[in-house]
């Protein structure tokens, strides 16, 4: 039978390794998290203190510094987390999970040999094709698969994104805000109607495996993180 202590310290397991993966990628982590929390705990503490009471003052200024510190010691994990797996086939697959209400996410729809992987999003702008490998490789693995979604799905909006550091490319780190941010094309109702029709589509080929090592313990834990500390998904 588990007990309240057991979750509480797997959460605290991932904090320690989150920060241990952050510290290697930025030297002064602890200096920069120490500086948030003295600023802004101390701004909002002064202010209680004067204007409420010293005592409720002091317990503002513990809480806000270590929310502060706490937000931006998320933001850095991230962003380290995101260094460590770039350039990794199957990063961009990790990266999607992110997206929750309001999307469906499968990865690996399309792998070729030479592991260039297309993977698959279904939201309000419509089927989003995301593509990652050789660019030359994975423009035409896109192409094909576009062309079959839209043999099922001709009504659906289809785009496609090619994660990557060139500037027709999406970057690793900004891929979850750019597709979240795409305009909206569909309604709810024809997203559900899309999603039956791409089971059609997914039952007439074989299972993609994804490639093996797609997404390190340090994605993972990363995101937890960030769902821990109560970051909402935008619908």
């Amino acid at each position: 039978m588990s007990t309240p202590e057991q979750p509480r310290s797997g959460r605290l397991r991932q904090i320690a390794q989150a920060y241990r993966i952050t510290k290697r990628h930025e030297r002064f982590l602890g200096l920069r998290l120490l500086f948030w929390f003295l600023l802004v705990g101390g701004l909002f503490g002064a202010a209680g203190w004067f204007f409420l009471h010293p005592i409720f003052g002091g317990i503002m200024g513990v809480l806000t510094g270590l929310l502060a510190a706490l937000v931006v010691f998320g933001r850095r994990a991230e962003r380290a987390s995101y260094a460590q797996v770039e350039g990794q086939i199957g990063a961009a697959a990790g990266a999607l999970q992110m997206l929750k209400r309001g999307w469906s996410v499968k990865p690996a729809i399309a792998l070729t040999k030479s592991q260039d992987v297309v993977h698959r999003v279904v939201g309000r702008p419509g089927i989003v094709l995301v593509g990652e490998g050789n660019p030359n490789r994975v423009r035409n693995l896109l192409t094909v698969e576009r062309k079959k979604h839209a043999r099922v799905a001709p009504d659906a909006p289809i785009h496609e994104i090619v994660v990557g550091s060139d500037p027709d490319q999406v970057p690793l780190p900004q891929l979850v805000k750019h597709v979240r941010k795409m305009r909206r094309e569909m309604r709810p109702a024809d997203m559900t109607e899309v999603l039956q029709r791409l089971k059609a589509l997914d039952a007439m080929r074989p299972q993609a495996p994804l490639p093996r090592g797609p997404m390190p313990t340090s994605m993972k834990g990363a995101r937890k993180l960030m769902q821990g500390r109560g970051i909402k998904q935008q619908r």
